[in-house]
């Protein structure tokens, strides 16, 4: 595998970050269900969808900004992220929140490919915590 120079993942489109970003957060999504000791594949897929839907991506990314919890490197992929047109029409949800979504991703995605594991970590596990949250609260 080739690895990508800083420069070149600063320079990515931000719809190929969000690419690489929502496998990296499917995957750790579906690690933190397996280990939380579920395993019937109807409840995992349930229960996925709950923390990798756009509804619950544009809610973590919303919440992230708000707080300050993003850095301004992040902020502005983010921004790029929302901002990308990315040429299809989304069926389950709105424009703006699918927009969201994808700048979520973006941000993970380029955290992925920088190499910053343990802010890679760190997002995922607030991430996490905030859609427990929210299941908890009703607001999900």
């Amino acid at each position: 595998m080739t690895n990508l120079r800083n420069i070149d993942v600063k320079q990515l489109n931000a719809l190929a970050l969000a690419y690489m970003g929502d496998a990296v957060y499917e995957q750790a999504v579906r690690e933190h269900l397996l280990r939380s000791g579920r395993v019937r594949p109807n409840v995992l897929h349930k229960q996925a969808t709950q923390y990798v839907s756009a509804k619950a991506q544009a809610g973590i990314v919303k919440m992230m900004h708000q707080t300050g919890y993003l850095t301004e490197e992040e902020e502005a992929v983010m921004r790029r992220g929302r901002n990308a047109k990315s040429g299809s029409v989304p069926k389950n949800t709105d424009v703006v929140t699918y927009n969201y979504s994808s700048g979520f991703e973006a941000v993970i995605g380029f955290t992925y490919l920088l190499g910053r594991t343990e802010r890679v970590e760190e997002l995922i596990t607030e991430s996490i915590r905030f859609i427990g949250k929210a299941k908890e609260d009703g607001t999900l």
